[in-house]
């Protein structure tokens, strides 16, 4: 029997592996949003620093991992059998909860995922003994620390209250002082800035970061913390004229040695604390069979009290492979880079493309915002009104692609790790459960707020996307909580088989979840090149359109075809998936009609009688695929609706409708993919032939309903189809001619 024990002790080692990986995943946010968002150095120096950090933090991280072991549930009310099965679905909850956050690219927090797991699970395991051993549910707080949960939740609405105000306030004040032209005041003021800075953070990284670390004693830490005000002023003093030297001296950015301090202290604060969400867990289980093992006892009757104890230590080398574990992650990790954008992308200082969709609560608090602003506009005098705006002036770049700028400037970015250092350390000091992803992304927000990042056309988008990250956290803990309770109950009630099945379904998920992550990405990636807004001449604009045209028709010839196959053998299910990829569509056509003001904005200047042509091969594309979507999206109400299936003829005559169309859309494509625009005469000739056969076709309809029994729905289907194909074989053509026209007269100028 002890064998089993073995095994899921090399699984929970398997599964530490993987919960590094989704965890850091998730949680490199913290640390590299600052550095990456500002570009203050190129992005393998920030990934060298954060990695420097991730490595010092997990090699002196603490040993002790209480949390773990007895923080949540006390061990002597529990079986050495009973800890396993809490800490094997604890491990399987978090890492299946971390993939879908990361899926999604949104952060959350690894502590309150870990501490929920571990309650929902001991909460199971406890109910499941207090009713087999006919117990009062009075004794339930005997086996649970119940106070962990509390301070998870003070966590979260402390953390978004502080973070987002401070970060607001010291923005808003480094921006009065610097101006988005920094680079002139920073000579004078910036070893002030860089004094207070830098203070605040290596002050972070000694009170956060090396605390409970094994190269210190308690003793030291207890003296740090008593003299705080006496380090945090040596140390500023210091750190001032240093600064002041750099400046003068060397000509260094102190910015830049700001945001590289900043990185480095929040990834070794990062590792040195939050390792034990990923592998304390499995160490816990170690430590369990170290003291279970020998016992000669059954693990369903050997008790854990001994788990508690506060001399049991990480051994050295598990913690030094599993920062190699975090740091291969964090060069590695597709979904880091999506969770890494999701919070660049709320805190840019610039407009674009928005990731998330407004609701009827971001509009009601930006209402609110913009009523506010008139009204204290109303009272402020106009001159400091006109003082402050031009502080908040931002230079123009021209000649510079927009893909190349930071989504911020390193004011904002130094501000936000020195506000972070500063609340993280106050809390640690103060015992506050302050939770660094709370903070670290609420600065962030905060900060791109008082920047007037979230300006008239992108705050609702922002403000949507800010309650969407933060709802996920509330959400983190009551998923966490009850997938570990659920997977508690089917591990202890299915045993052995459970146990198998449970793996195999996690392994199934995490290689369906990588899958669907590769592809996502690719899209992601197709829809970057499809948007290019960096073309400046009439040549690049001819390419690029006829490469938007060639997608354009190439998906619509095939999703066109399938839902008149599905339309006959009325597929309901198929034709959903035809609605999806007609969605795909339009959001790639209004992604494009969204870019063009940048578009027109950076062609030179004898390029720009180009924009029309663009704007009018854009409308005609959005012509095409409204045409396509009221066929698809008929084609699918009436299977929904159970209405009765079309006539044989009626689809043997939409099939010679779509054949037709294959042969002119695959033409098309071909003529566009390979440039070969001289053929284009060819296919415009086709037009007449292929407009007639509709025209014939609805006549042909008109008389089976004169002599031939048909449905009121069919006919209107029939005849909609019909007309919109019309509708979109005209928008091709018309867009063909203008294509025409346009590589002619472009011809002609040369």
């Amino acid at each position: 029997m002890e064998q089993i024990y073995v095994v899921m002790l090399v699984v929970l080692g398997v599964l530490a592996l993987l919960d590094l990986v989704v965890g850091v995943s998730n949680d490199a946010v913290n640390f590299l949003n600052s550095s990456i968002g500002s570009k203050a150095v190129s992005f393998k120096t920030t990934m060298i620093v954060a990695s420097a950090g991730v490595a010092v933090g997990a090699l002196f991280s603490s040993g002790m991992m209480e949390i773990a072991r007895s923080g949540i549930f006390v061990p002597s009310m529990f079986s050495f059998d009973d800890v396993m099965i809490i800490f094997l679905a604890v491990m399987i909850t978090d890492i299946l909860l971390l993939d879908v956050f990361n899926s999604m690219g949104l952060p959350t927090s690894t502590t309150v995922s870990i501490i929920f797991e571990l309650l929902g699970a001991a909460v199971c395991l406890a109910i499941y003994k207090i009713y087999t051993q006919d117990e009062g549910f009075d004794t339930l707080g005997s086996y649970i620390n119940t106070k962990k949960a509390s301070e998870i939740v003070t966590s979260i609405l402390l953390s978004v209250i502080l973070s987002f105000g401070l970060g607001s306030l010291v923005q808003y004040i480094s921006r009065l002082i610097f101006t988005f032209q920094y680079e002139k005041r920073i000579k004078y003021i910036g070893s002030l800035f860089g004094g207070l800075a830098i203070t605040a953070i290596t002050f972070f990284t000694i009170i956060k970061g090396l605390k409970g670390v094994s190269f210190i004693t308690k003793e030291t830490y207890e003296w740090i913390k008593e003299n705080q005000m006496l380090i945090i002023g040596f140390n500023f003093v210091f750190f001032t004229l240093l600064s002041q030297v750099l400046i003068s001296f060397f000509k260094v950015n102190i910015l830049k040695v700001i945001i590289i301090v900043g990185t480095f202290a929040l990834a070794l604060a990062f590792a040195g604390n939050d390792l034990v969400n990923f592998i304390g867990v499995p160490i816990a289980a170690f430590n369990s069979y170290q003291i279970f093992s020998g016992s000669g006892v059954p693990g369903d009757q050997f008790m854990m009290g001994a788990l508690a104890n506060d001399d049991i230590v990480a051994p050295f080398y598990f913690l030094a492979f599993a920062g190699l574990v975090m740091v291969v992650t964090l060069w590695t990790s597709k979904k880091a880079k999506s969770v890494i954008e999701t919070g660049v992308n709320l805190s840019r200082q610039g407009d674009g493309i928005e990731k998330f969709s407004p609701n009827t609560l971001s509009r009601f608090i930006v209402r609110s915002g913009v009523y506010l602003g008139q009204g204290i506009n109303y009272f402020l005098p106009k001159a400091i009104q006109l003082k402050i705006d031009k502080q908040f002036e931002k230079p123009e770049i021209k000649g510079k692609k927009r893909k190349d700028e930071p989504a911020f400037d390193m004011v904002r970015a130094s501000v936000n790790l020195m506000i972070a250092s500063i609340l993280i350390s106050i809390g640690t000091s103060l015992k506050l459960p302050l939770s660094t992803t709370y903070v670290t992304f609420m600065v962030a927000m905060g900060t791109s707020f008082a920047d007037r990042a979230w300006d008239r056309e992108s705050a609702v988008y922002r403000v949507a996307g800010v309650f969407n990250v933060i709802g996920g956290w509330f959400v983190t803990a009551l998923v966490a909580f009850t997938g570990s309770f659920v997977m508690a109950f089917i591990l202890k009630t299915g045993e052995v088989y459970a146990f198998v099945g449970l793996l195999v379904l996690l392994a199934i998920f995490l290689y369906r979840s990588a899958r669907r992550h590769t592809k996502k990405q690719k899209e992601a990636d197709d829809l970057v090149k499809l948007k290019r807004e960096d073309i400046v001449t009439i040549n690049e604009i001819i390419n690029e359109s006829s490469e938007q045209i060639s997608r354009v028709i190439g998906a619509t010839n095939k999703v066109y075809s399938d839902v008149i196959d599905n339309l006959g053998l009325q597929d309901l299910n198929k034709l959903k998936e035809n609605k999806k990829s007609l969605k795909k569509l339009e959001k790639e056509v209004d992604e494009l009609k969204s870019n063009v003001y940048y578009f027109i904005k950076n062609l030179d200047e004898t390029s720009v009688e180009a924009s029309k042509f663009y704007i009018m091969i854009l409308g005609y594309l959005q012509d095409m695929i409204q045409s396509f979507a009221f066929i698809t999206q008929n084609s699918y109400s009436h299977i929904n609706n159970n209405h009765k299936q079309l006539k044989f003829n009626q689809i043997r005559d939409l099939k010679s409708i779509d054949t037709e169309a294959q042969k002119l859309f695959d033409a098309i494509e071909t003529i566009f993919e390979n440039k070969n625009f001289e053929k284009l005469d060819e296919v415009l000739k086709e037009k007449a032939t292929i407009l007639n056969n509709v025209s014939e076709l609805i006549q042909k309809q008109i008389t089976r309903i004169r002599t031939v029994e048909t449905s009121p729905k069919n006919s209107k289907l029939y005849f909609g189809l019909l007309l919109e194909t019309n509708d979109l074989i005209k928008a091709t053509m018309n867009l063909l001619e203008l294509f025409k026209e346009f590589t002619i007269h472009v011809k002609s100028k040369k």
